[in-house]
């Protein structure tokens, strides 16, 4: 077998994790990751085990936002195929720029990401196809907008329309905290160009769930069902973030719903977007409200989420390498897709004050005794080597994951490492999973 060469274009978490596990693919000799972490830097291991890579990893100092450096290092460096972690790159046109240059590349092209680039296009196209969600308005007029809240019947969720780093939705109780929301994002400009237009959008009520799959464009495989916790402070208490931790698969929730968001959510996802001449290639990522209605669709990511992927591909057994291939060369119907029995919990180790303003440059310490733990894997995120060692370097810092032949057992392993790595201020929510622990 002739070994290939990988890349992951990313620095956070998920990017660790995707590298990580590349390089458990036989079919893997390097991975690059860029720019990467103090984490996503390690020596092949040809005996590896359990859930060490084999392959080396390998950081290249290239900012995800120049997309003229990534090719050319894709093909200074031969990569057979290259993974897009962020939003951000995708909504630029890397995967155009990749293609266009014959790169193999895994992802969905600019026109697709406009499913999570804009929550207006988004809920159009649910609403064209009627794919399930909430009531909805869109405005990028602040008074019309305003006037439209104090009419509105239900509660309501101010969105950004645009990018903002998994921040820019606000949860108003009220109406007071609604036109508060209003203000934050259209006057005040919190998100800055993002929040030109705003979707204000009905507050459902249930317990929320994070669906992935995989597609090459026409065949969709869901991934195994990951629960996110969102806001910051435990029993759900404070602003949003991008996650604090998560767990997989989500023992309520059985293979028939899957098929269920499958036919009705996915499926219908894809079909739309062929239907435009677009047809959507990579990681679908539907979070998705459980309501009394059934499920229905909060958001679309188009990239692997984070911090699930730190808590799903833990349980792959196929291999990544063999399974992102399929997508792009539109033979995802002949692949089987297997996962290890048990589950995996994921815990994210924050900077003191995340999601807000937040100091780095923090010493981590335990980082070596935390992955001696059994079955346990600790993915960086925001962190950066320095001469003295690994310092915080954003507002994630850290992403602990561990496996168990039981949900209970995952989390009990994932909160021992999280205890044996300190760094000042650190803030990690004790209540991930409790109902399971």
């Amino acid at each position: 077998m002739t070994q290939k060469a990988a890349m992951v274009v990313g620095s956070g978490g998920r990017e660790h994790a995707l590298a990580w596990a590349l390089a458990r693919s036989p079919q893997v000799k390097q991975v690059y990751v860029v720019p990467g972490n103090a984490g996503t830097e390690w020596p092949a291991n040809p005996k590896a085990s359990g859930l060490q890579p084999r392959a080396a990893a390998k950081n290249v100092a290239i900012t995800t936002a120049d997309l003229p450096a990534l090719v050319a290092l894709a093909r200074r460096e031969e990569i057979d195929l290259t993974v897009v972690g962020p939003e951000a790159p995708l909504a630029a046109g890397i995967v155009d720029m990749f293609q266009a240059a014959g790169l193999t590349v895994f992802g969905p092209t600019c026109e697709s990401v406009q499913l999570e680039a804009s929550k207006a296009f988004a809920k159009d196209f649910m609403r064209q196809y009627h794919i399930p969600t909430g009531d909805y308005a869109v405005f990028d007029d602040y008074r019309a907008a305003s006037n439209y809240l104090d009419q509105v019947e239900y509660q309501v969720v101010i969105k950004a329309d645009g990018l903002a780093a998994g921040k820019g939705v606000l949860m108003c109780d009220n109406v007071a905290e609604a036109q508060a929301a209003l203000r934050k994002v259209m006057v005040e400009r919190a998100f800055g160009k993002s929040g030109q237009k705003v979707v204000i959008e009905e507050r459902l009520n249930g317990p929320e769930i994070s669906i992935l799959a995989w597609s090459d464009g026409y065949t969709v495989v869901p991934i195994i069902p990951a629960r996110d916790h969102k806001r910051v402070f435990d029993n759900d208490q404070g602003p949003n973030t991008g996650g604090m931790g998560a767990y997989a698969p989500a023992p309520d929730i059985s293979p028939e719903f899957i098929e269920s968001v499958r036919q009705t959510i996915l499926q219908p996802t894809l079909d739309g977007m062929a239907e435009r001449g677009c047809p959507y290639m990579g990681v679908l990522y539907a979070g998705l409200m459980i309501t009394e209605d059934g499920p229905k669709v909060l958001e679309f990511n188009c990239r692997y989420g984070d911090p699930e992927t730190q808590a799903v591909l833990p349980l792959l057994e196929t291999d990544l390498f063999e399974i992102s291939q399929a997508c792009v060369e539109t033979r995802l119907d002949q692949i089987e897709v297997k996962w290890r029995p048990g589950a995996c919990a994921t815990l994210v180790m924050a900077s003191p004050g995340y999601p807000d303003s937040y100091p780095q440059g923090l010493p981590v310490s335990g980082l070596d005794k935390a992955a001696t733990l059994e079955e346990t894997v600790v993915f960086h995120a925001g962190t950066a080597r320095t001469k003295a060692g690994v310092v915080t370097a954003g507002g994630r810092v850290l992403a602990v994951s561990a496996v168990g032949d039981d949900l209970a057992t995952a989390l009990n392993r994932a909160y021992a490492g999280v205890a044996r790595i300190d760094f000042e201020g650190a803030h990690f929510r004790r209540d991930i999973g409790l109902t399971y622990r």
